[in-house]
């Protein structure tokens, strides 16, 4: 299994970002799908998740309205656009293939992480 993540950078306040990770070795389209994100001192934490098909999405409370999580299973790719930046969200953002077709959230059913993709928002 790999998952790399790309698309992360600089953004200022306000701003957005789109974060795709490529999936290999593992049958993309089987599996949920999940962003997390881990800020220097603190947790790794839950950021968006979905569900096998695409149908079922689901957010953490601090990103709902602002955040997109979508996938392409014909690209094995997965999504996170980020719109309305804040400077909380600065981050490593990581991708993680869950360890059964419907979504889930907590970090624990999460059984292979990408090496992450910094996000820093900052003016």
């Amino acid at each position: 299994v790999r998952l790399v993540e790309s698309g992360g950078g600089l953004a200022q306040p306000g701003g957005s970002l789109r974060l795709s990770c490529a999936a290999s070795g593992f049958t993309f389209s089987s599996y949920t799908m999940g962003w997390f994100r881990q800020a220097p001192g603190k947790e790794r934490e839950f950021v968006a998740a979905i569900s096998w098909s695409g149908v079922n999405t689901y957010y953490a409370d601090s990103v709902k309205g602002r955040f997109t999580i979508s996938r392409d299973n014909a690209r094995n790719t997965l999504y996170l656009q980020m719109n309305a930046l804040k400077p909380e969200n600065t981050a490593l953002y990581y991708c993680a293939k869950a360890k059964r077709r419907i979504a889930t959230t907590p970090l624990e059913d999460y059984d292979y992480w990408g090496q992450g993709t910094q996000v820093t928002v900052s003016s």
